[in-house]
């Protein structure tokens, strides 16, 4: 499937949804994909990309940056506290804040360096215990204490459990985001980003659809 057609589906996801078009960002996952895969995509004129791991994040988009330019760099899996510093530099967009003592070390950088990427909270809607995120009992909390450490939190961010119907995790995830007026909700993926639309994503991570299989 091209990079065309996730676009004309998510333009028609948002009009079935009655949202505003154009309300859905598309993150292309680029995680493990090879040159010959992500090229024609920002040869294409995309701009806004995941990765799933800093070094590799590091190890690739700067040569490409400089290449087509400014790119919009959102990082979506887990962030050691020790790889904080380099992400904070390369990502405009954290979808993986999960814990307290990540939530410090990413508040003490940012005032080291007087800028912080915008950030989304991962809940572990599933409760799944090989997931990270936030339990939903302890969700409000959470955003509670990252605003008092002045961080730019702006959404949720939820991987619904592989076997499960995503659309009740995608409902539970809107409904905390809307309890604490959060604005943004990064959830679904190339089997169910549809559903997550009509369910109020604002920012979809499609990776395979895209791109195809890796390697």
């Amino acid at each position: 499937m091209s990079l065309t057609d996730i676009q004309t589906r998510i333009s028609q996801a948002e009009a079935r949804a009655e949202r505003a078009p154009g309300s859905v960002h598309l993150i292309a996952v680029s995680k493990e994909q090879p040159e010959s895969h992500v090229l024609p995509i920002l040869e294409s004129g995309h701009r806004v990309f995941g990765e799933n791991r800093v070094q590799e994040a590091v190890g690739k988009w700067p040569a490409w940056q400089e290449r087509f330019g400014k790119v919009e760099l959102h990082l979506l899996g887990p962030l050691q506290t020790n790889k904080a510093r380099q992400a904070m530099a390369l990502f405009q967009v954290i979808h993986s804040l999960d814990r307290p003592k990540l939530a410090r070390t990413l508040a003490r950088l940012a005032q080291e360096t007087g800028a912080c990427p915008q950030l989304f909270i991962q809940v572990n809607t599933g409760a799944e215990p090989q997931k990270a995120g936030i339990l939903q009992p302890d969700t409000d909390g959470f955003i509670a204490e990252c605003r008092s450490l002045d961080l730019p939190v702006i959404g949720l961010m939820c991987i619904p459990p592989v076997e499960a119907d995503p659309a009740p995790h995608f409902e539970q995830l809107a409904a905390m985001a809307r309890r604490n007026d959060l604005p943004c909700l990064s959830m679904g993926m190339s089997d169910d980003f549809e559903t997550a639309i009509a369910h109020g994503a604002t920012h979809v991570r499609v990776g395979s659809a895209i791109f195809g299989a890796r390697g």
